[in-house]
């Protein structure tokens, strides 16, 4: 047998509306002998929005209270800010890439860069939230206050919402 015939295809299908990889058994002979089936988690569904929300408050809240980060906010320059958000999108699509779309990502393209973008908005959403709620984002009197905390707290916020929604 050559490399070709060792490698084994699988199909994807819809089993009661969720996609399934269908991976074929082979006995020694080379003829299918049983299915493995398990459930693609490449469409962005209501259930990891939530996943998405409560990973990235797991954090966000923790290292969003303290008085390290607030300091951080004023003092670093927007060019460390820029660095520790693209940070974050480059861990968040690496990390996605390799639990969702390894195998797949020529068909689910589209479906990748949603899943990063919507991990990483949801989780400056949710830090900026609770940062306001804590009342040290200050929206309105210093927004280049505000947005730099945000970002500073949403890179483990990020990381933690990536990994929670990669849990079935």
């Amino acid at each position: 047998m050559d490399k070709k015939d060792k490698q084994i295809k699988f199909q994807i299908q819809r089993v009661s509306g969720r996609l399934h990889r269908i991976n074929p058994i082979l006995d020694a002979a080379g003829k299918v002998i049983h299915y493995a089936v398990s459930p693609l988690r490449v469409e962005l569904k209501r259930r990891d929005l939530i996943q998405i929300i409560v990973g990235s408050s797991i954090l966000a809240v923790p290292i969003g209270f303290t008085q390290e980060v607030w300091d951080l906010g004023q003092s670093l320059p927007v060019i460390n800010i820029a660095a520790l958000a693209f940070l974050s999108l480059v861990f968040i699509s690496a990390y996605v890439y390799f639990n969702f779309y390894r195998d797949l990502i020529d068909q689910y393209k589209f479906d990748y860069l949603k899943r990063v973008l919507v991990i990483y908005l949801f989780s400056l959403i949710v830090v900026g939230l609770i940062l306001t709620i804590i009342q040290v984002a200050p929206w309105k009197s210093d927004l280049a206050l505000a947005i730099k905390r945000t970002i500073i707290v949403s890179f483990p916020a990020s990381m933690s919402a990536a990994v929670s929604d990669s849990i079935d």
